[in-house]
């Protein structure tokens, strides 16, 4: 392999969240950040616009529009114009303005539960009601409750807002869901703000199929909102973009973000062109290496830990871990937290059906999460 995910590189003290958040001694398998080096490409471009010297306004470019054109033509036959897309700072803020845009206090926001916490908290955050019908775990994985997501809408219910491939259960829906999940909304009149950012990070047998490219009714009541950050491990650098068909809902999230959402910084732009258009290499590769540790996972998991379940994960390098048989009491975060020292995420911060769950990412070398995965092992053997 031409990239080296193997070695482990010191993240301490360069203003990592990941890695300063906790005290030292804890090995932090938490945010969804990627503990490998960005392609060789992407860092050719940065310094190269940096050795330019000039850090003035700056906005797309044509190559920039052209590149996220191609990618969406190639990968699911999706012929989008440029002026449906529209650059963000961070699909975060997207969310938001989404929720703002479409949404008026008091209204209804559907989401899937145990979901990404923005989706559980911003909806409140802003007045909106949450509704939130959660997904099932069926043997080894999440199925949707058709009946119980439509029995939750209400009429003041405006928009939905889905996740796939989808944060953190590890699902790809496919198309016979999605096209279900449609004719609902469709039907109820919502907006479908769907969050793909995680589209590149599939394993194999797994294909992502844009929700709005269903058909034109589908993608006029629907915002797709897509990054390079998760895919290149470019969060910091904060680009991503919304397709928006439909002219008049286009036109409310412009005005709505309007002053508030600042432009992506140049570095942004910089990193996301070179990584669409030099950075497959890479991600062919990381992708191998994400499956290998995915499936080492899986293995010490039913080896060491077996009290701990993992459901089949089809996309994604974010592990939603099952401690309810483990015996660790209410919060498995903070057991784990406490006496492994790892730092995972809290599953009850997902939303209903995140009890007794955490959320680990593995997108790091394999010493790291045997390191890991050994204490928490270990962990478990002492308590008492």
């Amino acid at each position: 392999m031409k990239y080296d995910f193997d070695t482990m590189r010191e993240r301490r003290g360069t203003d990592s969240n990941k890695w300063g958040k906790y005290d030292p001694d804890v090995l932090p398998l938490w945010v969804a950040d990627m503990d490998f080096i960005s392609a060789e490409p992407i860092l050719r471009a940065l310094h190269e616009r940096v050795d330019h010297g000039f850090f003035g306004y700056t906005r797309p470019t044509a190559a920039l529009y052209g590149a996220v054109r191609d990618r969406l033509a190639r990968l699911y036959d999706w012929e989008v114009p440029d002026e449906e897309i529209v650059f963000l700072p961070g699909l975060v803020s997207a969310l938001n303005v989404a929720i703002q845009a479409f949404t008026r206090r008091g209204e209804g926001v559907l989401v899937q539960p145990p979901v990404y916490p923005h989706f559980v908290k911003d909806p409140i955050h802003h007045g909106r009601s949450l509704l939130d019908p959660p997904l099932m775990l069926k043997g080894d994985s999440y199925q949707i409750d058709f009946e119980a997501f439509e029995k939750a809408i209400t009429p003041e219910t405006r928009m939905f807002i889905l996740c796939n491939p989808h944060n953190p259960v590890g699902r790809v829906f496919t198309r016979m869901e999605l096209e279900r999940l449609a004719e609902i909304c469709l039907r109820h009149h919502l907006v479908i703000c769907s969050d793909e950012i995680h589209c590149d990070l599939l394993f194999r047998g797994y294909q992502h199929l844009p929700i709005a490219t269903l058909g034109p009714e589908v993608a006029n009541q629907t915002i797709t909102l897509m990054a390079p950050s998760k895919t290149y491990n470019l969060a910091g650098l904060g680009l991503g973009f919304a397709i928006i068909k439909n002219p008049s809902l286009r036109r409310k999230w412009k005005d709505t973000s309007l002053g508030l959402i600042p432009h992506v910084n140049m570095m942004g732009h910089v990193a996301a062109l070179a990584a669409y258009h030099g950075g497959q290499d890479w991600l062919d590769q990381v992708l191998v290496y994400l499956e290998e540790n995915r499936d080492f996972l899986k293995e010490f998991l039913s080896r060491e830990m077996a009290q701990i379940r993992m459901p089949r994960m089809e996309a994604t390098y974010l592990a939603w871990l099952d401690c309810r048989g483990a015996a660790v009491g209410e919060n498995p975060y903070e057991f784990f937290l406490n006496r492994a020292k790892v730092a995972l995420n809290n599953g009850a911060e997902f939303g209903r059906g995140g009890e007794g769950f955490v959320r680990l990412n593995f997108a790091c070398p394999r010493t790291l999460l045997r390191q890991a995965l050994d204490r928490m092992a270990t962990a478990l053997s002492k308590r008492g």
